[in-house]
C-alpha cells in the first residue's frame, strides 16, 4: 500500500467540493501530521470541513508532528514544513499538496507531489467524477488556480474522452 501524505488544503477543497471520498479510493490511506489537523479544525477552517473533521474516519490517520531540526525552510508555513518532514520520516510515496513553494521543494528532496487538481484529474481518469462538474464546483471556493493549467488539464480530460 502507498504512503500518501497530505497538507491541508487538497483536504479542505475535496470536502468543500464534497469529493472527499476520492482519497480512499484512490489512495486506501491518508497521513497528515498534527498540524494539518489543527488547520482542518480550526475555527478559522470553513464549518463543513471543521464538521467532517469532527466525524473522524479510519482512512485518514493523524501522526505527531517530526521533531523540527530538518532543512524544510522555514518560510513554508506550519502545515506544509510538517507534512514534508512526515512524508520524509514515512518514505512516502506521494504527497498531496498545493502549495507552490511547497510542492517546488518538496519535489527538489525528491517527492512526488500532486495537489487537488491532480487528485481531480486522477479520478476523473478512473472514471469516480466528472471532471469538469468537479472544476466548476472547485471553482466556487477559494481555491487559486492558473487558468493554463486548468484548461490543459481539461483539454486532456476531452482528449481522452475520444
Amino acid at each position: 500500500m502507498p504512503v500518501v501524505v497530505a497538507d491541508a488544503s487538497p483536504i479542505n477543497y475535496l470536502i468543500q467540493i464534497d469529493a472527499i471520498e476520492l482519497l480512499p479510493k484512490l489512495f486506501e490511506r491518508i497521513v497528515i501530521s498534527a498540524a494539518v489537523q489543527a488547520e482542518l479544525t480550526h475555527r478559522s477552517a470553513p464549518a463543513g470541513v471543521r464538521a467532517w473533521m469532527a466525524k473522524g474516519v479510519q482512512w485518514l490517520e493523524v501522526r505527531p508532528n517530526a521533531d523540527g531540526g530538518s532543512a524544510v525552510p522555514t518560510s513554508l508555513d506550519v502545515g506544509e514544513r510538517t507534512t514534508i518532514e512526515l512524508a520524509d520520516l514515512l518514505n512516502a510515496d506521494l504527497i498531496l499538496m498545493d502549495d507552490r513553494d511547497g510542492v517546488a521543494f518538496a519535489r527538489a528532496q525528491g517527492f512526488a507531489v500532486t495537489g487537488t487538481l491532480g487528485v481531480l484529474d486522477l479520478a476523473a481518469q478512473r472514471g469516480l467524477i466528472d471532471l469538469i462538474e468537479a472544476f466548476t464546483r472547485l471553482k466556487a471556493t477559494t481555491f487559486h488556480y492558473r487558468q493554463g493549467l486548468l484548461d490543459a488539464l481539461l483539454a486532456q480530460h476531452a482528449e481522452r474522452k475520444k
